[in-house]
């Protein structure tokens, strides 16, 4: 999130910023679709790249090479409704970069307006950026173990239902990912994703902490999507349900599940 709390760029905006060169773009796609091609002046940082070594260290020096100090505007954008974005920009914000957003759309709908892009890599010179880690934005599973069954916690699942009928983790509510966006936006306006999270009960100063199946981009979404409604304490639990089924920790199944009623709200 970006130091003014902007969560999202829009569309107009970021074109502003790469024409006054006040933005490094980063594209999580896979590096075959970004050279093809890319918004301009993006740099390349698929997201299985991140996720082949996301520790610290390394992600300090991917983040030099990509030209980034702790003072860039950064926006990550996608062609997967948001989620390998917000895993990547998710990770930045661990590692304690404060600026940075999600852009508001995917690739795919940034040309059907038929908006630039370009299949050039551009050159970069590295930078420094210093590490402050924020460790109150992530969950591990021996936080969650302890703190799921606190009054004050809320913990949610954000796979599709049907995988959250079948198997859980204790205590979870169910809020699947293809709720949190709009039509042509990654993510509800902020007054529609307010309402959706009443109606799951998911209000107040709770504190909530956001899993999905493996790696942590369906959560890393819902994470963004929690703070554009101004939730002020989320977690995510990075490692997610994979992790925890492979510690064996608890599970649960929602017996008394209606299996026709998958609907989003």
């Amino acid at each position: 999130m970006t130091e003014s709390g902007k969560i999202t760029t829009d569309v107009d905006s970021l074109r502003s910023e790469i024409r006054d060169k006040s933005v490094r773009v980063i594209d999580v796609r896979r590096e075959g679709d970004y050279k093809q091609d890319h918004i301009p002046s993006a740099v390349n940082l698929p997201l299985a790249n991140l996720l082949s070594d996301d520790s610290p260290e390394r992600v300090l020096k991917l983040i030099n090479s990509m030209g980034i100090d702790d003072e860039t505007n950064v926006v990550v954008y996608d062609d997967t409704f948001g989620a390998l974005a917000s895993r990547v920009a998710w990770t930045l914000e661990y590692l304690g970069h404060s600026n940075v957003s999600l852009l508001e759309t995917t690739y795919s709908h940034w040309k059907s307006l038929g908006l630039e892009n370009d299949s050039q890599t551009p050159e970069i010179q590295t930078k420094d950026h210093s590490m402050h880690l924020r460790p109150e934005i992530l969950a591990t599973s021996d936080y969650l173990e302890s703190a799921k069954s606190r009054d004050d916690v809320i913990l949610i699942d954000n796979r599709e239902r049907l995988n959250f009928l079948e198997q859980h983790i204790p205590g979870a509510i169910s809020l699947p990912y293809r709720t949190l966006a709009s039509n042509d936006h990654i993510l509800r306006s902020k007054e529609d994703m307010k309402r959706l999270l009443d109606n799951r009960g998911i209000t107040g100063n709770s504190e909530i902490i956001t899993y999905c199946g493996s790696v942590g981009t369906l959560s890393g979404l819902a994470y963004y999507a929690l703070k554009s409604a101004g939730v002020p304490n989320a977690k995510l639990y990075v490692r997610s349900f994979k992790e925890w089924k492979s510690l064996q920790k608890p599970t649960q199944k929602q017996e008394d599940a209606n299996y026709w009623d998958l609907s989003a709200e």
